[in-house]
């Protein structure tokens, strides 16, 4: 396996994470998940020597698409933080008007 060849399988399994995301898929996400973090591996252990053509770029494209999955990440976990807030009935956040974080028992 080449770079190139790495990185666009990495690049591919981006798009199936973020695709899981988007559509609550928490198998097809927990899949692509694990598939990226072993193609990550695969890559890190290629040798080092001359770059092919392209490469840098690719890289680019997956550092890109690795900050949109994070960016998913963690507006579902703000999601859920809200929802949990408001099923505790903290609409406020965890906050109260005083600015002082809220005591929880």
């Amino acid at each position: 396996m080449t770079r190139r060849d790495g990185l666009i399988k990495v690049i591919d399994l981006l798009h199936a994470e973020i695709t899981a995301m988007k559509t609550n898929d928490v198998d097809a996400l927990d899949k692509a998940t694990s598939a990226k973090l072993a193609a990550l591996n695969d890559l890190a252990a290629i040798d080092g020597g001359m770059l092919e053509p392209g490469v840098r770029e690719l890289a680019e494209e997956a550092h890109r698409l690795n900050e949109t999955a994070r960016i998913y990440c963690n507006l579902m976990a703000a999601n859920v933080r809200r929802r949990l807030q408001i099923l505790a009935g903290d609409a406020a956040g965890g906050y109260r008007a005083n600015g002082h974080l809220a005591a929880y028992a």
